[in-house]
């Protein structure tokens, strides 16, 4: 996909490095056990279906979508989700799959959400981590890589819904 406004921020091989690495320390983790994966759609879809395949213990898919974005490339803040869990998580361990974090509040909400329902614990896995200044901190077991403050997207984020499809992640320069 040629575009030229479309700079590789992180590309394909230290992408895949970086998700082998994490799941092999979610195997590591969960000996004996059949964790519940539970993706945040729609970016994190690409990275849970390379991470399980480095996961070598039995897991559990499940997937929720939850917004706070739209099509805007701003947290609006309101956070709502629009699809819910099908499987029942009350005692079982649950990693969060996400994509990004970033403002940390869609996140935040999602942990306060799950942890009503009674696990016996919850983790989060998440591929980009950004520097931003946030008021809530959330513990990130699992973490891929630390960026800048910028809007990135590919390998699952995108832009008004175009650029999941990119193997790597890459940044848009402003003209």
């Amino acid at each position: 996909m040629e575009d030229s406004s479309i700079k590789i921020f992180i590309d394909e091989k230290t992408l895949q490095a970086k998700v082998k690495e994490l799941g092999g320390l979610i195997t590591k983790d969960y000996q004996g056990r059949t964790p519940v994966l539970v993706a945040v759609l729609k970016g994190s879809f690409i990275f849970v279906a390379d991470i399980c395949r480095h996961i070598k213990v039995p897991v559990v898919f499940d997937f929720m979508a939850v917004s706070s974005y739209g099509s805007a490339m701003v947290s609006s803040g309101i956070v709502r989700i629009t699809k819910d869990l099908d499987t029942n998580i009350e005692g079982r361990d649950v990693i969060i799959i996400e994509d990004i974090i970033d403002s940390g509040r869609t996140l935040n909400y999602l942990i306060k959400n799950l942890e009503a329902r009674n696990p016996k614990s919850v983790e989060i896995c998440a591929l980009l981590d950004k520097e931003v200044p946030r008021k809530t901190i959330n513990n990130v077991k699992y973490k891929g890589f630390e960026i800048p403050n910028k809007y990135v997207i590919g390998y699952g984020l995108d832009v008004a819904e175009k650029y999941r499809n990119l193997p790597y992640i890459g940044l848009i320069e402003e003209e």
